[in-house]
């Protein structure tokens, strides 16, 4: 079965790009399993996945302690840690979606401040290389 292009995005000269772009997933991705896989061996269970009940339907919500954590791609969300590389093609088109992207990550985290919640942003680059450090990050706002 061929992809089903929605026009947001260009036509790939390859069809191998287009093959594997169109497997990139938006929800459960390796860096969100790492970490939901830390918070239960922590003991900290009890959220939601994806949450649609709250402004910018975050990775993971702890409800009843108003806590939202996003997990960030670095390339999809422009990261300025790590800052990965433009594709060489199309740049434009992908300078703008990152730039989208993170205009967007900013709306979502400020509703939710606004509507009372504290947001964490952990990027897979912080994961990976320290990941204690992201789950303290994350039991802190838990505890406090």
């Amino acid at each position: 079965m061929a992809y089903q292009r929605d026009g947001r995005a260009p036509v790939p000269t390859d069809p191998r790009v287009s093959a594997v772009m169109s497997r990139i997933r938006a929800k459960n991705t390796k860096p969100e399993l790492v970490l939901r896989a830390l918070l239960r061996e922590a003991g900290h269970t009890g959220y939601r996945l994806h949450y649609t009940k709250v402004p910018g339907r975050p990775d993971i919500a702890f409800v009843g302690r108003q806590v939202a954590v996003f997990v960030h791609g670095c390339f999809w969300h422009g990261c300025p840690l790590c800052k990965p590389r433009t594709p060489k093609s199309n740049s434009a088109f992908w300078s703008n979606k990152v730039a989208t992207n993170q205009a967007r990550d900013k709306r979502k985290s400020a509703a939710l401040r606004t509507a009372g919640w504290k947001v964490i942003t952990i990027r897979e680059c912080q994961l990976r290389d320290r990941p204690m450090a992201q789950l303290a990050r994350v039991v802190k706002a838990l505890v406090k």
